[in-house]
């Protein structure tokens, strides 16, 4: 029996556009929950100032992430690569920052710069698939 890619045999891919998509769609999700749960249910000024940050980081990159689906569009196919690292960088930057406010030790902290890093990754390869769009 011969390899076959898994669209063929009606497995969807991991990573799939549908997949990121939908990751997008529940981050935006927990990011206006967490936003409104911290102008509202947070009294600690220290724990409501990380909420705040990171719903509002993690908002931008899922739509972000939304935006790649705009840009393959347009044929810059590379845009493809991008969600992974929005999307970590929300699971990295974003839960370090929701899991400090709620009492995490403070090395969690040290996990907030790589996810950080993970976003200007994601950045950087929208610049890159930009230069894949025809420039009429």
């Amino acid at each position: 029996m011969g390899w076959a890619p898994a669209a063929a045999v009606g497995v969807t891919p991991l990573w799939s556009r549908r997949n990121w998509l939908t990751l997008a769609a529940l981050g935006g999700f927990v990011a206006v929950a967490v936003g409104a749960f911290a102008a509202h249910g947070v009294a600690d000024p220290a724990a409501k100032e990380l909420l705040k940050t990171g719903a509002t980081y993690g908002f931008l990159h899922s739509l972000a992430t939304f935006a790649c689906a705009t840009f393959m569009q347009l044929g810059a196919r590379r845009a493809r690569f991008a969600p992974a690292f929005f999307l970590s960088g929300v699971v990295l930057f974003s839960g370090s920052l929701y899991a400090l406010a709620f009492g995490a030790p403070r090395w969690v902290g040290a996990v907030t710069p790589i996810g950080g890093l993970s976003f200007l990754a994601g950045w950087a390869v929208l610049v890159w698939a930009a230069r894949g769009v025809d420039p009429a």
